[in-house]
């Protein structure tokens, strides 16, 4: 990687860590809320900087609009829980895109496994987790795509210890606010390792995806 283009394009992965970890601390103190959310949603927009900058093929593009409906998911959380829902439904539905124009030729023993049973298993767990049967039921939809985007990122051919990793912990991070609506109510646990487990997914998926099209395609969109 040209020592030039490296330099130009790490800032943004360096200022989308220190806006996550700003937004993990900030949020305990005495901040108000309005000023917190802005910081919440530079994290994964300046992934999706990152992504429209160091590649501009199709799967990048689509990899861009993913991450920015899920920017904007995190934000719309902080005031409506269906819209940030329903936000983050069309990340998972743009992320599978990119993952299902990328999926493995075949898949074979334990991955075949791993990707079935994460599609199957997903949205039951998340269904069973609310003690509200109404808001399971939202739930239980909405992990349709959860489970699809993870099981699609594991049957893909980027590398499963990005990608993949990133897509469960992801998958981890809601289960834990479903959790939260049920036998984890009131407990540590969603509150102390949601966003870190969400981030840190959000990362790895997006890092792996692009430096492995960099890899196929070593072309680098340049903005003067």
């Amino acid at each position: 990687m040209p020592r030039r283009a490296l330099a130009e394009q790490r800032p943004y992965l360096l200022l989308s860590l220190t806006a996550a970890l700003a937004f993990y601390y900030l949020r305990w103190t005495a901040m108000p809320e309005a000023y917190l959310i802005p910081v919440k949603g530079a994290g994964v927009a300046l992934l999706a900087l990152y992504a429209f900058m160091r590649h501009s093929s199709p799967d990048a593009r689509l990899l861009t609009w993913a991450l920015g409906a899920a920017c904007l998911g995190d934000m719309a959380l902080e005031f409506d829980h269906r819209i940030g829902g329903m936000l983050f439904f069309l990340f998972h539905v743009l992320a599978m895109g990119v993952f299902l124009r990328n999926r493995r030729p075949e898949l074979k023993g334990l991955d075949s496994w791993v990707a079935g049973l994460t599609l199957i298993l997903t949205p039951v767990i998340a269904w069973m987790l609310p003690t509200d049967r109404e808001a399971a039921w939202e739930v239980g939809f909405y992990a349709l795509a959860l489970g699809g985007m993870a099981a699609s990122a594991w049957a893909s051919n980027f590398p499963r210890y990005r990608v993949g990793a990133g897509a469960m912990l992801f998958l981890a991070s809601d289960l834990l606010i479903f959790a939260e609506m049920g036998p984890l109510q009131g407990h540590f646990l969603p509150q102390y390792m949601v966003w870190p487990t969400y981030y840190l997914g959000m990362f790895l998926i997006t890092t792996g995806v692009i430096q492995t099209l960099r890899k196929r395609d070593p072309e680098l969109r340049v903005v003067k």
